[in-house]
């Protein structure tokens, strides 16, 4: 029993020497992907028109702008990464949900790369685990294309997958709402009168006078005034 108890003891005394060691370097790696990635989403916000730097280095926040880019809901976005953090540690179907965040990460990304002239396959990279993502935001980030808003609208633009908020400082996709119909609400076209405001007459009509003598007068002169 002695022997059995100093062996486990040996192995977990090990397994937290290797965790302590690999810590700082874990560490490392999740502060340069950060700093990496708030670059890279900086980059994207610029050529976008989003205003204020600071909001590609506030993380979750910066994924929520990225999604109203990328015609998806906030909301949307926002409780994708909740289901990824509380209910992937579920048994069988957890393993599901944790992929919840990275398909509406990558629907996004699908969007934004339209609007910077990047086709649908480059969105593939998101299947790389841990840098894969990272990727496709270095490629779209330096991309020369400028940014296009009109491109062909969403799948999901008439679901509650779609964007209808507005926030200051970030531009209103055309594909977060509907556009209005034609005619309504603007002025329709009908008759322009011609410059000086008069209306010219129809080809053959006769013109009406521009002043009028008034016809002479038919009562009797009074009683001692002169006839003329």
């Amino acid at each position: 029993m002695p022997d059995t108890y100093d062996g486990g003891g040996a192995g977990v005394g090990a397994f937290l020497a290797f965790f302590f060691l690999i810590l700082p370097i874990i560490l490392i790696l999740a502060l340069a992907g950060y700093l990496i990635s708030s670059f890279f989403y900086m980059k994207i916000f610029e050529k976008a028109g989003v205003q204020g730097k600071w909001r590609a280095w506030v993380p979750v926040y910066r994924e929520l702008v990225f999604a109203k880019l990328g015609d998806l809901s906030p909301w949307v976005m926002l409780g994708a990464f909740l289901v990824t953090a509380v209910l992937s540690n579920i048994p069988v179907i957890g393993p599901i949900l944790g992929y919840v965040a990275i398909v509406a990460l990558a629907l996004a990304s699908w969007r934004v790369g339209l609007k910077l002239g990047k086709d649908w396959p480059l969105v593939l990279l998101y299947i790389i685990p841990g840098i894969g993502g990272l990727i496709w935001l270095g490629i779209v980030a330096f991309s020369n294309a400028p940014w296009n808003p009109n491109v062909q609208p969403s799948p999901w633009r008439t679901s509650f997958l779609r964007d209808t908020t507005v926030w200051r400082g970030v531009p209103v996709q055309p594909d977060g709402g509907a556009a209005p119909a034609a005619g309504h609400g603007a002025p329709g076209a009908g008759y322009v009168p011609p410059a000086g405001g008069t209306p010219s007459s129809p080809a053959g009509a006769y013109p009406p006078p521009t002043t009028q003598t008034p016809p002479p007068s038919t009562e009797p002169p009074a009683p001692g005034a002169p006839r003329p």
